[in-house]
């Protein structure tokens, strides 16, 4: 079983600046952990299994199928009230790792009583498209980071998620969160200091033979686009 084979959304692109970003970190930094708020069937936790550092945690969180807390709810039912079963994100899980990561079957609104303050270097946050969930798991990830981590939120511009939109870029005008890059689906962001983490990602799409970046500054920020190398005229022949 590959990757590819686990249901889900997480595109080649991005499976891709995971890499880049988490070995850049375990490579240069010193360790912490890794939080996933949301993780469908694993696609993604099964990466950030992978690449963990020596005595670092994987802490996951997900509803697995429960219904979110509260009331209207409507717009989330195509994607929190799927047959999601914990025993299928863990079977998936396995097939790639010899042990589970830290699972918290609970509100995304809980994580906090289970990952302590400025303890994690890595948040990818794929829950709630609601925005009042999507802020509060914002604000969340700020308190989990420690001062170099890196956020990522998926569904940052899709047209079913605004809440979402809303939330992320609220954090930026107001909460101090500082863009590093976007993608196709996600928004790469961190509440220190971006420009380590972008010229990371500037090496390595200038020896990418797939991946560009365009640099577009939003309200003083700069911020690096991902985005298909155009191929060259020779190649087109």
């Amino acid at each position: 079983m590959t990757l590819d084979d686990v249901p889900g959304w997480f595109n080649a692109d991005d499976q891709a600046l995971f890499r880049v970003l988490l070995s850049w970190q375990s490579e240069t930094q010193r360790p912490g952990d890794v939080v996933e708020l949301g993780v469908y069937l694993g696609k993604s936790a099964i990466l950030l299994g992978e690449l963990l550092a020596p005595g670092e945690t994987l802490t996951v969180c997900d509803l697995f199928g429960a219904p979110p807390p509260g009331t209207g709810h409507d717009s989330e039912k195509p994607r929190s009230f799927e047959s999601l079963e914990r025993s299928e994100f863990e079977r998936f899980y396995l097939s790639f790792h010899a042990r589970l990561p830290v699972v918290i079957a609970a509100p995304t609104s809980e994580i906090l009583e289970h990952v302590e303050p400025g303890s994690a270097r890595f948040v990818h946050v794929d829950a709630s498209h609601l925005y009042e969930h999507a802020a509060a798991d914002a604000a969340a990830s700020h308190t989990m980071l420690r001062s170099d981590g890196i956020v990522v939120f998926d569904d940052f511009r899709s047209a079913h998620t605004p809440g979402v939109a809303l939330a992320v870029w609220e954090a930026v005008l107001r909460d101090g969160l500082r863009p590093i890059a976007l993608t196709k689906k996600k928004f790469y962001g961190t509440w220190g200091d971006p420009a380590p983490a972008r010229e990371v990602i500037a090496a390595w799409t200038q020896a990418s033979p797939h991946h560009r970046i365009d640099r577009q500054f939003l309200a003083g920020h700069e911020v690096l686009r991902l985005a298909p190398r155009k191929p060259k005229p020779e190649q087109l022949q």
